[in-house]
């Protein structure tokens, strides 16, 4: 028991804290959409990088503040005096000083008011607010970049389902065709016809699952998932079909935009800046301790022997008279930077707002689309099947049959892809309405 003890002591102190956490975490072997996005808002790199800005932030923040404690510093000196300092006293000539002379200094000072310490105290908790916002900002980019990678690939799948259907009707009429060529029913056009036809729908189907991978090795990049690992999607397409509607309400408001709340917050800072240069008259306020043991002596052996100290305390005040205009050119130039951030802001509202306007657009646009190529798919495969029983009576040319399917094929993956468009821009919509919360990603979807 005793070495176990030991040896798994020993693992705690050699391997990194990272590695046993990433040795901690599973992954399932299907991951859900919401799977997906609780995985990717704790390893993604954005994600990640951010956390540790915040983490950075907050030691410069403590860094800053730490001046409002006391400062202590010890200083120790040792002097040879080769050549002793010797003075005109009337008629004598006296020598000063000792050969050896050695001192030890503690000093303590206390900042009791400082313009620095003083704006760094209040502009702490917007740097914090400005952290946490960022943060914020990039998991909701990570969410909505996830998900639409998840429906991307998804959708995919169904286009890889729709042409192997299409394979598996296309080599039928592939053999029929040729059988009834083979028997002298129908010339070699039919069976040449299905035979082309055949060779493009193989050719679609490799590109289209070629395209997977690249797909694939894009989601693992911003979610973070690991390359060497095989990332499988578990979904139900008639649940993705659910998320195309809309369900909360469309309400507009720059207040639940977290980006807008961060451009406040970057706003604040430079009124605070004003402020500092306004400050740059106020006096500095310092109190100080000094403790100074002093030792001198003939010989070096008798250096340390006995200690003369002295100590002094106080209050220094450090007021600034005149700097040149210094200070009056930095107060202009706060205040230019002020306005010019207030244009910024007022700008940046008309952008959110003219981006929630897109994104409603199309919304709405793809919407109408998916409804109506969705109906187009079902008549497509109306015209499909009554064309192939005409033509299998001899009623239809194959030409015609050849042109059902293509429809038919086309209305799917158009179908397909105005759902990825409805999903998408739902996402944007939501993103715009300030309706993302990745804390519960599973409502926000």
């Amino acid at each position: 028991m005793k070495y176990i003890l030991y040896l798994f002591c020993l693992g705690c102190l050699v391997l990194p804290p990272g590695l046993m956490a990433q040795q901690r975490d599973t992954i399932p072997s299907e991951l859900d959409l919401n799977e997906l996005v609780e995985y990717a808002l704790k390893h993604s790199p954005l994600i990640r990088q951010s956390e540790l800005d915040q983490q950075i932030g907050e030691r410069q923040i403590r860094s800053s503040l730490s001046g409002w404690l006391p400062q202590l510093t010890a200083n120790y000196q040792f002097t040879n005096n080769l050549k002793l300092q010797t003075q005109p006293i009337g008629d004598q000539l006296i020598t000063f000083g000792q050969p050896f002379a050695s001192n030890l200094n503690l000093s303590a000072t206390q900042t009791l008011f400082n313009r620095d310490q003083f704006f760094a105290s209040k502009a702490a908790g917007l740097i914090r607010s400005e952290l946490s916002q960022s943060l914020q900002t990039d998991r909701i980019n990570t969410l909505v970049a996830v998900s639409k990678a998840y429906y991307d690939i998804l959708l995919t799948y169904e286009q890889i389902r729709i042409l192997d259907e299409n394979l598996q009707r296309q080599q039928k009429q592939y053999q029929d065709a040729k059988n009834r060529f083979e028997v002298g029913l129908v010339d070699k056009t039919d069976f040449q016809r299905a035979l082309i036809a055949l060779a493009n729908l193989k050719s679609n189907r490799n590109r289209v699952e070629t395209s997977l991978k690249a797909k694939h090795a894009f989601l693992k990049e911003i979610a973070g998932f690991p390359v060497d690992q095989d990332l499988s999607l578990d979904y139900d397409y008639t649940e993705m079909e659910g998320r195309a509607k809309l369900d909360s309400g469309l309400d507009f408001s720059l207040e639940n935009r977290v980006e807008y709340q961060l451009a406040k917050t970057q706003f604040a800072a430079t009124e605070l800046q004003t402020n500092y240069a306004r400050w740059a008259y106020i006096p500095n306020f310092n109190g100080f301790y000094n403790y100074n043991f002093l030792y001198f002596n003939r010989s070096f052996s008798n250096l340390y022997n006995q200690a003369f100290p002295t100590s002094s305390v106080g209050i220094t005040v450090a007021i600034p008279l005149f700097q040149g205009g210094k200070r009056i050119q930095e107060v202009k130039l706060a205040r230019l930077q002020e306005a010019r951030a207030e244009v910024g802001l007022r700008d940046f509202e008309k952008q959110l707002n003219t981006e929630y306007e897109t994104a409603l657009a199309n919304y709405k646009a793809s919407y109408v689309d998916w409804e109506t190529l969705k109906s187009n798919m079902e008549l497509a495969k109306e015209v499909y099947q009554t064309i192939k029983l005409q033509y299998d009576e001899g009623v239809k040319a194959y030409v015609d049959l050849i042109v059902a399917e293509t429809e038919l094929r086309t209305a799917q993956i158009n179908h397909y892809n105005a759902l990825y468009s409805v999903l998408s821009s739902k996402l944007d919509l939501m993103r715009a309405l300030g309706q993302i919360n990745p804390s519960s990603p599973d409502s926000s979807l």
